[in-house]
């Protein structure tokens, strides 16, 4: 990506996406006291620099799915074209290099317990180069997902929040099936949140309300979120640093929602493996990663150990998939 200088209307604007994904541009326009040419062009201007992106996330949770982090060891050599392949698969997602290109750490969503046998019993072992995996299963999300780390950096003030945000959506548990149109929804609105209902009629086969409708109900149900990918630089930050934690068991919850609230924090959960508590943290430079480390994270005195996992280069960003 190219260099690209943003002033606060594009960060306030950015905000205004991450507290609803897919108001109308007028709406927020009004809200930001400028034009709707204004908002519309500069959200142009972003996407199409790749400085930001709406996008709909799904909720393995939701679906009876699995989410997994992997670390997958193999020779500095072999880090790029082994990432590239996992990259390739529609099941990952954050595919990145760590550890002075060592290791390899990536997001796969599996389907079920056989689909969870299948990819860490049989298909990546067997994959060239690779040395070794650790696998860890997330038990429970502390931050992430709909929970966006723009809430925490953005500008807007709570009453400019208010102005903006949606009405509530109701919950309603359950089981959830999805039918083709279903997957056509989704996978449209994994790679543009913003896309138009018109739009996703005509990919679905459905008419426009029906897919109002649908899309509601999927985020009643709690399947679909909308999530914004944003150049941290926009806010100050720099790359991501990968946190592997043990707590003591008894203060899981505890130091998982006390890292939640962090601002540095982008995601947090609680997992299974060697370690149980894992968090993905952005500071604006090496010097202000110390600091968090020295600072609010040694105030989590339940946490026992800490490894630390600088990403030195990103292969795959978000991408869900129904």
């Amino acid at each position: 990506m190219d260099a690209v200088e943003y002033d606060e209307l594009d960060r306030r604007l950015v905000h205004a996406l991450q507290v609803d994904g897919r108001a109308p541009f007028s709406r927020i326009a009004e809200v930001l006291g400028v034009s709707d040419r204004t908002i519309a062009r500069r959200y142009a201007r972003l996407r199409s620099a790749g400085a930001v992106r709406v996008l709909g996330g799904v909720d393995p949770a939701a679906l009876g799915a699995v989410l997994w982090f992997l670390r997958v060891r193999c020779a500095p050599s072999a880090s790029v074209p082994v990432a590239e392949a996992l990259a390739r698969r529609p099941d990952t997602s954050w595919v990145s290099i760590t550890s002075g290109g060592t290791e390899i750490t990536c997001t796969v969503r599996t389907e079920s317990e056989a689909d969870s046998e299948a990819l860490l019993l049989a298909k990546l072992p067997r994959t060239p180069r690779v040395e070794g995996v650790t696998a860890h299963s997330v038990l429970h999300a502390f931050y992430g997902g709909p929970d966006s780390l723009v809430a925490k950096l953005g500008s807007l003030d709570e009453e400019t929040i208010e102005r903006l945000r949606p009405p509530p959506l109701p919950h309603r548990p359950g089981p959830v099936r999805l039918d083709d149109g279903d997957r056509k929804l989704l996978a449209a609105l994994a790679t543009d949140g913003r896309t138009e209902a018109e739009r996703l009629a005509a990919l679905t086969g459905w008419s426009p309300t029906t897919v109002r409708r649908r899309m509601t109900e999927l985020r009643e149900r709690g399947v679909l979120y909308l999530d914004i990918d944003v150049d941290g630089t926009m806010f100050g930050v720099g790359p991501r640093t990968m946190l592997w934690l043990s707590v003591a068991p008894a203060f899981l919850e505890e130091a998982g929602t006390a890292l939640a609230g962090h601002p540095e924090i982008a995601f947090a959960a609680a997992t299974t493996g060697p370690t149980n508590l894992y968090a993905s943290v952005v500071c604006a430079n090496q010097q202000a990663l110390y600091r968090y480390l020295t600072g609010r994270l040694a105030g989590l005195t339940a946490i026992t150990h800490i490894e630390t996992a600088p990403v030195i280069k990103t292969v795959k960003r978000a991408a869900n998939r129904p």
